[in-house]
């Protein structure tokens, strides 16, 4: 499929790449991995034709499909609706739409045979090509990735970078290529986006190769792991899982092959040392020493996992509540966040928020942080001292200071030596320290404020999304001084094995609301997956009552609440079997060549079908909640 042979990259005298190989075949499903900087994100470049190599070539089929997402796509802008920016993926469906309207408007003063031919040519092909059914297409991979009905009419220029790298991620897989080639894809989605992003490439029958730092993504997806590092591209069979395995087994192997080396030429330079002075045995020694010379030398096992070694120092321990919300209202206009509700963070707390993007994740930390304004009460407790970490706090940053001298301070109590290992950590190492914050990139100053926030004197510390911009390596660090710290916290992230990793309860909005689990994330999401969610607000198919909750469940009670919810069932499968036959009905419509024909009335249709393909997905998901509810009672 893509053969990368002997392939060097040199930027400047450095070497990204040194003869390094790699073969992607039909079926691969490839993380691409390795620390920030080793190069990744340039070889997807390489791959694509963007960046011409030192030597060596890639080669490919001339006929092969790319799907390209990178984060340069966030320049991309247009005034159009997001629905149409991704339909733009279906080139020649809408070539031959363009070309259809033109000859149909011909068709006005211009019956010839020629004019006919063509139209019916021109349709053929674009039924073929499935391109009445393209918007619905869209329409279903825009609203997995968040995109409301609302949403995919607003222009694309009015959405922020993280949710136009999903427009053109939709885009992208729309056009449904023979190979994807996708750079941290999961950047900024939720964690319902990333679910359903797995859930479409696991069902992708192309190759795939990714780069990503969401340990829990690649598991789900790829099938192998190609670990970029020194210069060179080395493969393992499995996922990410079986990679950290199968590379403690290697780097053990090396580690034991590197001792028996050494050993063997101490025990040779011995040898050399004791006889290369006597004449007899000069001949000998000079013989071993070119040997040694030629001798194949097997490299000690760098440590790739850094371990914190600094620790946490706060002054004052805070009493046992840490923070109370009491009746917390806030809205925004056409959005209600939170109705009345209420909360408690005790001493000892690792609380990870999650949910959807638009649910007020953010929104409940600056509330809880005491810089957004709502109605209700925020009480913070005795001796509480508070450091909040967001994309925002990049601004606080000094920026004629260098690295080192911003941690030195903001932290004081800490040595030089400690605050350099914990910014080697974060990967700045030797003389990078002494960089100016004012040169550093976006992804740089974040991770300078993410090990300020880690060397504060606060016992209670609130993250909004601190693994962005960080690699694994970066992220284990994190997780491992989130674990020696003996304060509280509570932080919102999309990266599950951060979140399983580090915290002991789990904060979710839910009818505005702010519900808890206690428990790890694993567990939650056992029994999330059991649970039957309440409806969401938005338009239901058939509208059912809600039951209030009494002290005691009776028999009668029971027996009274299958009625209903029978009662409902019935009305869904009714419901079902109507959407199901005006469904088949508009197909027939649609293959109707006197409808086929003309497009104010393919249009209504198209459009009358889309709305009832919908609204019969929707009916299908509230039977299986009903029923599900209905299996619950009969237990």
């Amino acid at each position: 499929m893509i053969s990368i042979n002997d392939l060097t990259f040199l930027i400047g005298s450095r070497a990204l790449y040194d003869e390094a190989n790699w073969h992607i075949k039909p079926g691969d499903r490839v993380g691409l991995i390795g620390a920030n900087g080793t190069g990744k994100s340039t070889l997807l470049k390489i791959i694509v034709g963007e960046y011409a190599p030192t030597s060596g070539t890639v080669s490919m089929s001339k006929d092969l499909k790319i799907g390209y997402l990178n984060q340069d796509l966030l320049s991309y802008d247009s005034h159009l609706p997001i629905l149409n920016v991704a339909m733009e993926a279906f080139e020649r469906q809408n070539q031959l739409q363009k070309e259809i309207d033109e000859l149909l408007k011909q068709m006005e003063t211009d019956y010839s045979d020629d004019i006919l031919q063509k139209l019916s040519n021109k349709q053929e092909e674009f039924s073929a090509l499935d391109g009445y059914n393209i918007e619905y297409k869209t329409n279903e991979v825009l609203a997995g990735l968040g995109f409301s009905t609302e949403d995919q009419l607003r222009p694309l220029n009015t959405f922020s970078g993280g949710w136009r790298m999903r427009v053109m991620l939709a885009k992208i897989l729309l056009q449904d290529p023979d190979i994807l080639l996708l750079d941290e894809p999961t950047n900024h989605m939720d964690l319902p986006s990333i679910k359903w992003l797995e859930t479409y490439l696991q069902s992708f029958e192309g190759a795939i190769v990714i780069v990503s730092h969401d340990r829990y993504f690649l598991d789900k997806i790829v099938n192998r792991i190609v670990e970029s590092r020194k210069g060179k591209l080395t493969s393992y069979a499995g996922n990410y899982s079986f990679y950290l395995e199968e590379k403690a087994l290697r780097s053990e192997i090396q580690r034991g092959e590197f001792k028996n080396q050494q050993a063997k030429i101490k025990q040779e330079e011995r040898l050399i040392e004791r006889f290369k002075a006597k004449a007899s045995k000069a001949k000998m020694a000079q013989s071993r020493i070119k040997a040694l010379d030629k001798l194949e030398r097997v490299e000690d096992v760098d440590d790739d996992n850094p371990t914190v070694n600094f620790s946490f120092k706060f002054t004052k321990t805070s009493g046992r509540h840490v923070v109370r919300l009491e009746n917390v209202t806030k809205s925004y206009p056409n959005v209600d966040i939170l109705d009345n509700a209420e909360a408690t963070i005790e001493k000892g707390d690792k609380i990870a928020l999650i949910g959807a993007n638009g649910k007020g994740k953010s929104t409940l930390l600056r509330i809880i942080a005491g810089t957004e304004t709502f109605k209700g009460k925020v009480e913070t407790g005795h001796n509480v001292t508070t450091t909040f970490f967001a994309q925002h706090q990049l601004e606080s940053l000094h920026l004629d200071n260098s690295i080192l001298e911003e941690l030195q301070a903001f932290a004081p109590k800490h040595s030089d030596t400690e605050l350099r290992s914990l910014l080697g950590c974060f990967l700045f190492t030797g003389d990078d320290v002494f960089k100016k914050i004012r040169v550093l990139s976006g992804g740089e100053k974040s991770r300078v404020a993410l090990a300020k926030s880690l060397t504060t004197d606060s016992n209670f510390l609130i993250l909004d999304e601190p693994t962005n911009h960080l690699d694994i390596q970066s992220v284990n660090i994190l997780i491992q001084a989130l674990q020696q710290y003996e304060g509280t916290f509570i932080s919102v992230s999309h990266d599950r094995y951060f979140l399983d990793s580090v915290a002991n309860k789990i904060w979710f909005i839910e009818e505005e609301k702010i519900k808890e689990y206690p428990g790890t994330y694993a567990e939650f999401e056992v029994w999330n997956s059991k649970r039957v969610i309440p409806p969401s607000k938005s338009i239901p198919v058939v509208p059912t009552k809600k039951e209030e909750k009494k002290p005691v469940n009776t028999n009668a009670d029971n027996k009274q609440q299958l009625k209903k919810l029978n009662q409902d069932l019935s009305k869904l499968e009714s419901l079902i079997e109507e959407l199901e036959k005006a469904i088949k009905e508009k197909e027939a419509e649609m293959a109707d060549p006197e409808i086929f024909n003309n497009q104010d009335k393919l249009s209504l249709i198209n459009n009358a079908y889309i709305s009832d393909k919908s609204a019969l997905e929707k009916a299908q998901q509230d039977w299986e909640t009903l029923a599900e509810e209905i299996m619950n009672l009969e237990a």
